[in-house]
């Protein structure tokens, strides 16, 4: 099994945030790290609980001690759980040289030379946020920190305000980035940590069972069992579910658990039952109860390790330990009183997730009524309770599994009593305003449903979700796909997804698009564009005709380069299609470019022209296009080259309403390209052309023109360089004109006295 730790080391893979997905090595992780080189450089590596975090940094680790990362002299590692603990107070040069690992000699010298060289030092902190109770965290306030005594907490805090070893480089691994940005007033770079790709779980699996005889069976057995398979693009789940899955395969049974709680309550029976005896049953079901308790009120205080001692019994202690609940680890003796101290943890997250959920189901104390609070989806007034972020779940899988035999044998309580819970979450959900919850709020729903299996409840939300459903913004895992397939291919109901930015992959994707009572839906256009390829790669034309004719571009806004390079593979798709001579594949066209009416460019000034140099090349494409916006806060910056550029254009954008070169240091060279193109655009009724650098002879070649615009409506250009003699001449052409409505024309170079004028002359000017 060492192959699987070592996969788990090598498959992270990374995203840099608001980037594109990409696979990123471990070596590229210091690289460019902008701000002042003497200054403390802060990283960030954000991840779901088991993802990886902690492996990654092992991996850092250990490429360190070959050779790797020759900028660091000194590297320390600390995992937060552990060292949050003692309620002891160190100096930094405990922490570095007592704490983490002591030099048999010459410590004084060691730490005189990482004082003087912090650019030398890295030090890891995993786990950040169970350092801190999340409402107070300590400000650094010792008069020499790198000597004087302080919590661990305070250490930390003078090492991020850069009161201590400032220059110094801290890697931070943390679940959700708000809880670090809360107390980490800069980050220098932030990795997000997404989890395995479809082909990386197979590879995970393959590896796991590699030499075994079943290997080909168990990578089918999961496959087929979807919603496991999606489950395991977390690493620590993927390695549950191959455990459990080994233990069925030797048992010589043919399936598996359909669901997270009933994965957990097999994986704790399987541990339990075959050691226990008739003596030691009622025994072990106490210890249970008091490990279940534990896991519970430490999630409580966003913990996941205790100090032994402070177990209730030896029993218990032997229990979590002999089962593989709990890890034992030492605490480093203390420089001055040589005490040794020693602590538990649970061996897994999840494992404390489905013990937390145990405890609510067998506490007599936490009565039916009060259980609905600690679910995820409550009203907005509250806020939901989301560090043991999966007890919601196994909590619900859990009430609908009262009269399975494996979870009475893990209890002597009332099966009444978990009756009437049971009872008390269906009421709840009964009365729940589905169509108003939050997109969040709405998936967790959805996996709360999932693992109780009642077909009332699958049937009971489905009927009533919101046609519209967006999870814009939403990071959407393979899991939540799949809880969110299940429930709409059970509704009658037709739905819109709105699905960009939701980091959903391409399987999930394609299972979407491809329900019958999906209609219409919006997604990244790279990712959209991915799953057509795919599709017309494995020769799939009846999905991919469905799902380009349910695709949704209007409005569109490109943001980056990578969105007009994504928009000119749609319309070298376009093309492909139209094209098209292969039998099983008839010519069509792609209804989101055939539909798109409002295209918004907001490239800003680096790329903004050599940007939209390149949309005009495509503009043609898109017969039904009625506004073009290059309006940016800021600022496009496409000046007179971009204007010639557009101009050449005009002919084919026979259906542009509305076009905004607001803002775009368009000059008279600009301006005179424009005008000369202008009476081509047959239906134009709006033109701003605010705040350029036009002038007088601008003007003056717009004024010509304005007669043969019969569509025109609107003319704005104020806030431009424009005089006296230019407004005139605007003025002068429009009394030939009886088809535009209003003329902006404010400019701060034209006396008011002459704006007043003109207007007098002619109420359709706006000042």
């Amino acid at each position: 099994k060492n192959s699987v730790k070592a996969m788990e080391k090598e498959l992270a893979t990374c995203s840099l945030q608001g980037k594109e997905k990409a696979a990123l090595k471990t070596s590229q992780i210091f690289q460019m790290l902008g701000g002042k080189d003497l200054e403390t450089k802060v990283i960030v590596v954000l991840g779901k609980a088991g993802m990886g975090k902690s492996i990654l940094v092992q991996k850092i680790c250990q490429d360190w001690s070959n050779g790797e990362f020759s900028q660091f002299e000194f590297v320390f590692w600390f995992d937060c759980k552990q060292i949050s603990l003692p309620e002891k107070r160190y100096s930094l040069k405990d922490l570095l040289l007592e704490f983490f690992v002591k030099p048999q000699e010459g410590s004084k010298e060691i730490f005189e030379y990482i004082l003087q060289n912090p650019a030398k030092v890295l030090l890891v902190f995993d786990g950040f946020e169970e350092l801190h109770d999340h409402e107070n965290f300590p400000r650094c306030l010792a008069s020499q920190p790198e000597t004087d005594f302080c919590s661990i907490k305070e250490l930390l805090s003078g090492l991020i305000q850069k009161k201590i070893l400032n220059g110094c480089t801290l890697l931070l691994t943390a679940r959700r980035k708000d809880k670090v940005y809360q107390y980490v007033s800069k980050v220098d770079k932030t990795i997000e940590i997404v989890g395995f790709s479809p082909q990386q779980r197979e590879l995970y699996i393959t590896k796991y069972f590699e030499g075994l005889p079943y290997c080909d069976s168990a990578l089918k057995l999961i496959k087929e069992h979807e919603y496991l398979f999606s489950h395991c693009y977390s690493p620590v789940m993927c390695r549950f579910v191959c455990f459990l899955c080994e233990t069925v395969l030797e048992m010589g049974e043919k399936s598996l658990p359909s669901t997270l709680t009933t994965v957990f309550l097999k994986f704790v029976q399987q541990k339990i039952i075959p050691m226990q005896t008739d003596a030691t049953v009622m025994q072990n079901q106490e210890s249970l109860a008091t490990l279940a308790r534990i896991a519970w009120y430490l999630g409580e205080k966003h913990q996941s390790a205790m100090k032994s001692d402070l177990l209730p019994s030896k029993e218990v202690k032997e229990f979590a330990l002999k089962y593989g609940f709990f890890l034992p680890f030492a605490f480093p003796k203390h420089a001055d009183t040589g005490e040794e101290e020693f602590g538990s943890t649970f061996s897994d997250f999840v494992i404390q997730n489905f013990l937390g959920a145990l405890h609510l189901i067998l506490a007599e104390e936490i009565k039916d009524k009060s259980l609905t609070k600690y679910l995820s989806f409550p009203s907005k007034k509250k806020k939901p309770f989301n560090w043991l972020d999966l007890v919601p779940r196994f909590l619900a899988g859990l009430l609908f599994l009262q009269d399975d035999p494996y979870f009475c044998s893990l209890s002597n309580k009332d099966v009444n009593q978990s009756n009437k819970k049971q009872k008390t979450l269906l009421k709840y959900i009964r009365r729940l305003q589905i169509n108003e919850l939050c997109p969040e709020r709405l998936l967790e729903l959805l996996h709360c449903i999932y693992e109780t299996e009642s077909n009332y409840l699958f049937q009971h939300v489905a009927l009533r979700l919101k046609p519209d459903l967006s999870f814009l913004g939403v990071v959407l895992t393979p899991p939540d796909v799949h809880v969110l397939h299940s429930i709409l291919k059970r509704s009658t109901k037709e739905f819109s997804l709105d699905l960009q930015n939701s980091s959903i992959d391409m399987q999930g994707l394609k299972d979407l698009v491809g329900l019958r009572n999906v209609t219409s839906f919006r997604a990244s256009l790279s990712d959209t564009v991915r799953l057509w390829k795919s599709l017309e790669q494995t020769k799939d034309y009846k999905l991919l005709r469905a799902s380009t004719e349910k695709f949704v571009l209007d409005p569109f806004k490109a943001k980056t380069m990578k969105d007009i390079s994504d928009l000119s593979d749609l319309v070298e798709m376009q093309e492909k299609m139209i094209n098209c001579v292969q039998d099983d594949c008839s010519s069509y066209e792609i209804s989101a470019i055939k539909n798109l009416r409002k295209l918004e460019f907001a490239l800003g000034p680096v790329c903004g022209l050599q940007g939209f140099l390149k949309l005009v090349e495509i503009l043609a494409a898109f017969p039904s296009l009625q506004h073009l916006d290059l309006d940016a806060l800021s600022e496009n910056g496409i000046g007179d080259e971009g204007a010639k550029s557009l101009s050449e254009v005009f002919p084919t954008l026979t259906s542009l309403e509305t076009l905004n070169l607001s803002q775009n240091k368009i000059t008279d060279v600009g301006a005179e390209k424009l005008a000369t193109a202008l009476p081509s655009l047959s239906s134009l009724k709006t033109l701003s052309l605010y705040n350029n650098s036009i002038c007088d002879f601008g003007a003056e070649n717009l004024a010509k023109v304005l007669p043969a615009m019969a569509s025109l409506r609107v003319l704005d250009v104020q806030y431009n360089k424009i005089t006296g003699v230019g407004a005139q001449q605007l003025t002068d052409s429009l009394r030939k004109c009886p088809h535009i409505k209003n003329l902006v024309i404010w400019n701060p170079t034209i006396p008011y006295g002459v704006l007043e004028h003109l207007q007098q002359l002619d109420s359709r000017i706006s000042v």
